[in-house]
């Protein structure tokens, strides 16, 4: 990218934009939620919407000059809508987190009691973890898995027998199985519970088809653009018609102002981009590669969490495997050009700031086009470099190694 008026106005700025861009051609992004927006998702971010206030929605604004962002959200509403066959979708959530606050508020009421997935155990911080502000308003149980990673169903339904929730919520940001969601709708309907599913991390597996689809089964369902569905940073909400009115007010007024237009936009190429046949193909390869992932890492000795993975993660203690911790595990693979991230694993004895695994993802390698071949070099990489004690001399070699790859699997296309 040239940004040429960037580059004149303000040189700072530039350079930590070039510099970006540069550790991204030359490294592999393995945060299971990052990835890589097209060319055209990039340009539609940074357009003049970004200048347009849109206070309401399609129809209803409370300002002017909205006919061009009424076409852009009503595009990304039907777009949304047929990828995942909802009966109603609002896309004007700025993040995931929000979109699940919005529901939460939308459906309940002050001390209602949530079944939540506990984060240790691969939910999320907004499904009920104690440092959140969402926690102090409403009473949240948590759920966790089994010793062999499954969640045990019968379980599920004693404890939601015992809590009588108002809301079961589905959905992770570590958990690498995936979940039955017919049998928890089954347990929500027996305890007269409102069915919620955050399907942040897998909404682009969802749409590739490749995975079965929580939007059938549940009143809502919530969801990030960015991660698998490779669109801008934001959210979703989908809901069955019924619960339309709720949500759409619950956002806006209840909780947001104007939307960004620019990312509407942005949202908009994405859903058209994973309507697309080529999409399925991404999917595809998308569980191919997590999975030789896991075969790969399992065989250099890797201690591999919940019983493996079947979306586009894995989860590896560490300490187990390595003898070191999380924080120091992110640290070597960064020196050797691979971004992961620090994970608590389940019942983690150890602090979240340098807890006992690491998360590692393949959605954005999966975009630059490696394959199961290049997933085995870079298993051998990580096993590598964790054993490697520090050893410079080591990490220059795989680094070395890391930027050959990279060079051959451009993010973009010059």
């Amino acid at each position: 990218m040239a940004l040429k008026y960037l580059k004149a106005q303000d040189k700072q700025i530039f350079e930590a934009v070039k510099g970006e861009e540069k550790r991204q051609e030359e490294g592999l992004e393995m945060i299971a939620s990052e990835n890589y927006v097209s060319r055209a998702v990039l340009e539609a971010i940074g357009t003049v919407f970004t200048n347009k206030y849109s206070e309401g929605y399609p129809g209803k604004r409370y300002y002017g000059g909205q006919d061009f962002t009424d076409v852009i959200e009503n595009i990304a509403r039907d777009r949304a809508k047929k990828l995942f066959g909802a009966e109603h979708a609002n896309v004007q959530p700025l993040s995931g987190a929000m979109a699940n606050i919005a529901a939460y508020q939308a459906l309940l009421d002050p001390g209602d009691t949530i079944l939540g997935m506990d984060l240790s155990h691969g939910g999320h911080l907004t499904h009920g973890h104690p440092v959140t502000y969402m926690s102090r308003i409403f009473r949240f149980i948590r759920y966790k898995t089994e010793a062999n990673g499954t969640l045990d169903y019968k379980k599920l339904e004693a404890l939601a027998m015992k809590e009588k929730p108002k809301l079961i919520l589905a959905g992770f940001s570590s958990y690498t199985r995936q979940l039955d969601y017919e049998k928890i709708a089954k347990i929500a309907k027996k305890v007269g519970a409102i069915t919620m599913m955050d399907m942040a991390h897998i909404a682009g597996l969802v749409a590739a088809k490749v995975v079965p689809s929580p939007v059938p089964h549940f009143d809502i369902v919530t969801a990030t653009t960015h991660k698998t569905l490779r669109g801008p940073r934001g959210g979703l909400i989908l809901c069955r018609e019924s619960f339309a009115k709720a949500i759409d007010k619950a956002l806006f007024p209840g909780l947001q102002g104007g939307p960004h237009m620019n990312l509407v936009a942005g949202k908009a190429v994405a859903f058209g981009e994973a309507l697309e046949a080529s999409f399925r193909a991404y999917g595809k390869q998308t569980l191919k590669n997590a999975k030789m992932l896991e075969n790969e890492m399992r065989g250099h000795g890797a201690d591999i969490l919940f019983g493996g993975t079947e979306n586009h993660m894995i989860v590896v203690n560490v300490v187990s495997s390595y003898g070191i911790a999380g924080k120091e595990a992110e640290k070597l693979l960064d020196a050797i050009g691979v971004t992961v991230n620090k994970n608590v694993i389940p019942d983690d004895p150890r602090g979240p700031m340098d807890p006992s695994g690491i998360r590692v993802g393949v959605p954005a390698v999966t975009t630059r086009g490696m394959k199961e071949r290049e997933i085995k070099k870079i298993a051998k990489c990580i096993d590598t470099a964790l054993r490697s004690s520090g050893d410079a001399k080591v990490l220059r070699r795989l680094r070395q190694e890391i930027k050959v790859l990279c060079k051959s699997f451009p993010v973009y296309q010059a």
